[in-house]
C-alpha cells in the first residue's frame, strides 16, 4: 500500500471516530519518517495486530462485522449511528442494526443515551412503533437491534418532491398522534417528531422512529436546554429551558402535517437562531395554506397545533385523536376529498418505498440544541 493510501485510510480512521486529531499526530510523525501506517498503529497507539487487522477488513468500520450476523447492506446515517440490514444467522431474521459511531461511543454520555433509547423500544409495544430487541455490545462497539421496516421516511418522499394530499396527511397525522398518545400513556414526551423519524412501511403502515430525545413527562435538561430538531420546536422551547410537554409534540406534528402538505417549513431562517427566534416572535402567515387548493379545516388544525400559546393548542392526544379522526372519516361524506382533488391533483402519495430500515433520520438541517 503507498503512503498515499496510508494518508487516506489515517484521514478516515480519524473522521470515523477510531482516532481523535490530537491522537493521530504522532502516527502523522511516524509516516513522515517512511513507516508503514499499521506499523505506527502498532508504534504510537498500542494497538495489537488483530484490531488493525480488523479495520482494515471492516474498511474501518464501514463493512462491521457483528458476530452471529451477516451484514447486507446499510440503510441509513444518523446524527450519532448508522443503520444497517442485517440477516440474524440462527434464525434467518432480517433486521436492522443501529450501531453508535465511534466518535460518540467513546462518550459515556452518549453510551448511555444509546442503550437507554434500545431498552426503552424493547420496553414498549405499539404497531406505531419501531419495535427494539435490546441492546449489545461486540468487541467495544455498541449496537440496538430493531424490527426492520421497508418503506421511506416521510422525508424522504418531501425530498423526491411528493407533496401529500389532504386526506393522506391527515391520515398520517392521526396515527402519529395515536403513537404518541400510547407514549403519553407511558409517561414518555419523544421531543423529536418530524418527517424524518416517521416511516411509511411497503403496506402503508405509519412507523415512528428515534427515541433518542425521549423524555419522562415534565422533565427538564439538567443543562436548561431544549432538545430537538430546531425547525419543529415549539415557541417555548425555542425560548429554551421548557420541561418535556406533550404540548410540545403537538406543535411538532402540526409542523410536521404543514410540511406534508405545503411541501415546505412554516419558519426557516438563515440560521438556527434565526429560525428559533422566528417560531416565538413571528405568526404563521402561509398564502400557500389558506390558497384553495386546501380546505378551511386544513387551515384550522394547523393554526390550532402550531400556536405559539401551549394553552391555546390540543391539551390532550384524547382530544387531537378525537377531532382529526372526525376529519378522516367524514372526508368523504363531506366531499372534501372530490373537492381537493379537482384543486391540487397528483398531490397524493402512496405509503411504497424504496426499501429502507428503522432508526433512518433525514431532516431538513441537522440543527438540533444539545
Amino acid at each position: 500500500m503507498s503512503s498515499e493510501d496510508d494518508v487516506k485510510f489515517l484521514a478516515k480512521l480519524v473522521h470515523r471516530g477510531h482516532l481523535s486529531r490530537e491522537e493521530a499526530e504522532p502516527v502523522i510523525g511516524r509516516l513522515k519518517g517512511g513507516a508503514p501506517l499499521d506499523e505506527a498503529l502498532l508504534e504510537a497507539e498500542g494497538w495489537d495486530e488483530e484490531r488493525v487487522a480488523k479495520m482494515r477488513r471492516t474498511d474501518a468500520g464501514e463493512r462491521p462485522e457483528i458476530p452471529g450476523h451477516e451484514i447486507l447492506g446499510p440503510l441509513g446515517v444518523g446524527g450519532t449511528a448508522e443503520v444497517f440490514r442485517a440477516r440474524e444467522r440462527k434464525s434467518g431474521k432480517t433486521l436492522a442494526l443501529k450501531i453508535l459511531t465511534q466518535a460518540y461511543a467513546r462518550n459515556p454520555v452518549e453510551v448511555k443515551a444509546f442503550i437507554e433509547e434500545a431498552r426503552l423500544l424493547e420496553r414498549l409495544d405499539h404497531p406505531g412503533l419501531v419495535k427494539g430487541f435490546g441492546p449489545a455490545k461486540s468487541d467495544g462497539t455498541y449496537l440496538s437491534r430493531m424490527e426492520l421496516v421497508d418503506g421511506q421516511t416521510l422525508q424522504e418522499y418531501l425530498e423526491g418532491g411528493h407533496l401529500f394530499d389532504e386526506e393522506a396527511a391527515f391520515r398520517i397525522t392521526l396515527e402519529v398522534a395515536e403513537v404518541l398518545r400510547y407514549m403519553a400513556s407511558e409517561g414518555l414526551v419523544h421531543r423529536d417528531v418530524k418527517p424524518g423519524n416517521i416511516m411509511l412501511s411497503q403496506s402503508g403502515r405509519v412507523k415512528l422512529i428515534d427515541l433518542g430525545f425521549c423524555a419522562q413527562q415534565d422533565a427538564c435538561d439538567a443543562d436548561g436546554t431544549a432538545r430537538g430538531t430546531v425547525q419543529y420546536l415549539s415557541p417555548e422551547q425555542a425560548e429554551g429551558g421548557a420541561q418535556a410537554d406533550i404540548r410540545s409534540d403537538i406543535y411538532a406534528l402540526g409542523v410536521t402535517l404543514y410540511q406534508l402538505t405545503i411541501g415546505s417549513l412554516p419558519f426557516e431562517g438563515d440560521c438556527d437562531e434565526d429560525t428559533l427566534r422566528m417560531h416565538v416572535m413571528e405568526r404563521l402567515s402561509s398564502p400557500e395554506l389558506k390558497s384553495h387548493a386546501h380546505t378551511p379545516l386544513l387551515h384550522y388544525f394547523v393554526e390550532k397545533m402550531m400556536s405559539k400559546d401551549p394553552e391555546l393548542r390540543y391539551q390532550s392526544w384524547d382530544e387531537l385523536v378525537t377531532q382529526v379522526g372526525e376529519q378522516v372519516e367524514g372526508y368523504a361524506s363531506l366531499d372534501f376529498k372530490s373537492a381537493a382533488s379537482q384543486r391540487g391533483q397528483g398531490r397524493g402519495v402512496s405509503g411504497k418505498g424504496r426499501g429502507r430500515g428503522a432508526g433512518r433520520s433525514s431532516s431538513p438541517g441537522r440543527g438540533r440544541r444539545s
